[in-house]
């Protein structure tokens, strides 16, 4: 699920119910334009994400915030803010650009405009780019395409603001932690942060050859090319979290190789899908080649993020449901899913978090504001949806793949989100499971439509909680059969009649208190 438009988030104040002020609730994001309509050129790996303009250039600001979206990030932290590339203090013009179809690499063709003793399109410079292991790899290569010796000034601007994902989007901080003086040893610099969760941040860029000068924010060489000849520059942006730094590793053609073998096996999980209808092939594989750019690696297997920029994370419900459409082509990703989500399964109550035992997560963010409570998102559980979802998926990929081994080791997981439901989902025993936030700054609606005013009444009023959404409830029913029929698997045959009789249960009583003649 790309993210297309920097759309609101639905974050509101319990003040703000009966008439909603948006841009006045927490977390908002200002909708000041459409990232259709930038056309940015957008790389991830795994934790780290990019977010380029059309030239390869990061146009933010040297500090602070910044309306626009460009930047290096890892693990919800901005670690590149700026970077520019200029020829004799001009910026190159705009050839081409274009990600290439694995989503792998960027690829810009620059070059020079009309310049005292340079004619404009006499030097060609490529500019390639991809993520791998934290760091962004970029390789320069700069052509004389004209008929006589060239020398010019190629410099390339940097800036490192490490400002958090919540930043970027809007969120105004009180404090800050303190940037480090910038560190310069022998073609590489260290730009540094030390963040007021007790956490610094690096981003250490190094360059090969070693530039003519390296100053904080810009490196400079000089070109002298013959006429055809080829100079290559190869640039690393690594991305540090912690204390040590490591060493660079620049060597571009074996890294950029690890790269696209590493997204290739990724692709190679699930099988090739080809037609007669050549329109619909390419369609199919840019939907698999998307996938696997949002598909993360992590302890528990294959999770897919929600979308680029703003929702780069593990979220809950996305994941869930893309398991569930997926499950067919790929079931590696919904074994992923299901062992993440049961690691990170709730164990005790916290109002904060909107976290109870046995609930199933909505949203994880690792940055400074998230690990120092500014949002409530380092595990976050306001979904009402998740947990029943879960144990829909657990049923699901059962059927697909007769795997009992794994849903036998999640069985307790399972079961914990069944008390849930039963007893934290039902708050009020009623026999449907309702919602409503615990915090003042937790999510308001906690359903699909999670923004602030998507739940309302006939006449416009706004609907205040605990609501209790159609759809969930088919959830829960769903749940509770997948339950009862792995739990017959399992041998607990008790268990199972109580769950089929409490599904069958659910249905009526739904039939009896949702149906609207009127509708």
């Amino acid at each position: 699920m790309n993210d297309q438009t920097l759309h609101t988030a639905s974050y509101d104040d319990a003040d703000a119910r009966t008439e909603p002020d948006a841009h006045s609730a927490p977390f908002y994001i200002a909708a000041t334009a459409s990232l259709a309509e930038l056309r940015p050129r957008i790389l991830k790996s795994d934790d780290e994400f990019a977010v380029f303009g059309h030239n390869g250039d990061i146009s933010g600001p040297a500090t602070g915030g910044s309306a626009s979206a460009e930047g290096l990030y890892y693990r919800d932290t901005r670690y590149l803010s700026r970077l520019g590339l200029a020829l004799n203090g001009a910026r190159p013009m705009l050839l081409s650009s274009a990600v290439s179809g694995d989503n792998a690499m960027l690829t810009c063709d620059l070059a020079n405009p009309d310049l005292p003793g340079l004619d404009h399109g006499e030097i060609h410079i490529r500019r390639s780019k991809f993520l791998l292991h934290a760091a962004c790899h970029e390789r320069l290569a700069i052509r004389n395409f004209s008929g006589r010796p060239q020398r010019f000034m190629l410099e390339i601007g940097f800036a490192a603001d490490f400002v958090d994902l919540f930043e970027v989007r809007g969120t105004t901080r009180e404090k800050r932690g303190t940037m480090r003086a910038p560190r310069i040893e022998d073609g590489t610099i260290v730009l540094a942060y030390d963040g007021l969760d007790d956490v610094r941040r690096s981003m250490v860029l190094s360059f090969d050859p070693v530039p003519a000068r390296l100053e904080s924010a810009r490196a400079g060489f000089d070109v002298e090319l013959e006429p055809g000849a080829l100079q290559v520059i190869n640039i690393e942006m690594r991305c540090v979290e912690g204390e040590s730094a490591p060493a660079p590793q620049l060597a571009f053609l074996p890294a950029m190789r690890a790269a696209r073998r590493s997204r290739r096996e990724a692709s190679e999980r699930s099988p090739g899908i080809t037609t007669d209808n050549e329109i619909f092939n390419e369609a199919i594989r840019r939907a698999q080649a998307d996938l696997t750019m949002l598909v993360t690696e992590t302890p528990q297997g294959p999770y897919p993020y929600a979308g680029i920029p703003w929702f780069s994370a593990a979220f809950g419900r996305d994941a869930l449901i893309t398991a569930l459409q997926t499950l067919w082509l790929d079931p590696g990703i919904t074994r992923g899913v299901l062992r993440y989500l049961a690691a990170h399964q709730a164990t005790e109550t916290d109002a904060a978090s909107d976290a109870e035992p046995g609930k199933i997560l909505h949203e994880v963010r690792h940055g400074e504001m998230a690990m120092l409570g500014e949002v409530p998102f380092r595990h976050y559980y306001g979904a009402v949806d998740s947990t029943p979802l879960f144990i829909m998926l657990a049923g699901a990929y059962l059927a697909r793949t007769d795997d009992l081994d794994t849903i036998r080791a999640l069985w307790p997981n399972i079961e914990a989100a069944l008390r849930w439901i039963d007893r934290y989902g039902d708050a009020d025993g009623d026999g449907f499971v309702e919602y409503g936030r615990k915090s003042k700054d937790g999510l308001v609606n906690q359903g699909w439509k999670d923004s602030q005013d998507s739940i309302f009444h006939a006449d416009g009023r706004l609907a205040e909680g605990p609501i209790a959404l159609a759809e969930v409830q088919g959830y829960v029913f769903a749940a509770k059969t997948a339950a009862a029929h792995i739990a017959s698997l399992l041998g607990r045959l008790e268990q199972a009649r109580r769950l089929h009789g409490q599904a069958a249960a659910l249905q009526a009583n739904f039939e009896r208190v949702f149906w609207n003649d009127e509708l």
